[in-house]
């Protein structure tokens, strides 16, 4: 796959501090939030999710000339936690299956909210994050 040029990508820079050993402080340079306050880092990955496909199922079907006039987006995945807890297992330490499901009040017709699921399928970064692989390099630096 061609790799598109880097005037072409919107970078994301985010900077963790860790505030105890279940909680970091995330500085996103416009906003901060806090994980394991609220919630853990598995929740706030799959509500990144759901918060991707309702903006972009909202951008799609203003797109498509749909009207939305309510919907609902819930996600249900497993994880097994012994490798995260250092036990001895064959299960990957993450999330191993994802089940989304959009309820959603339209007065589209059966083909145009299938065109509309299908364009959101496309057009979703995060769920392309999840979908395809992406390369991640963790390095160690000194502070």
């Amino acid at each position: 796959m061609t790799r598109p040029d880097s005037d072409d990508l919107t970078t994301y820079e985010l900077t963790g501090e860790r505030h105890s050993p279940k909680r970091m402080r995330i500085d996103t340079g416009d906003a901060e939030f806090v994980v394991g306050k609220d919630v853990n880092p598995v929740e706030y990955f799959l509500g990144a999710i759901l918060g991707c496909l309702n903006s972009t199922g909202t951008m799609v079907a203003r797109d498509m000339d749909i009207a939305i006039d309510d919907m609902t987006v819930t996600i249900e995945g497993g994880v097994d936690y012994a490798s995260y807890r250092g036990e001895q297992s064959d299960a990957r330490p993450g999330l191993q299956d994802l089940d989304v499901t959009i309820a959603v009040e339209t007065d589209a017709d059966e083909d145009d909210v299938d065109a509309w699921l299908a364009a959101i399928e496309d057009r979703c970064p995060v769920t392309d994050n999840v979908e395809n692989e992406t390369s991640l390099d963790v390095a160690i630096e000194s502070a």
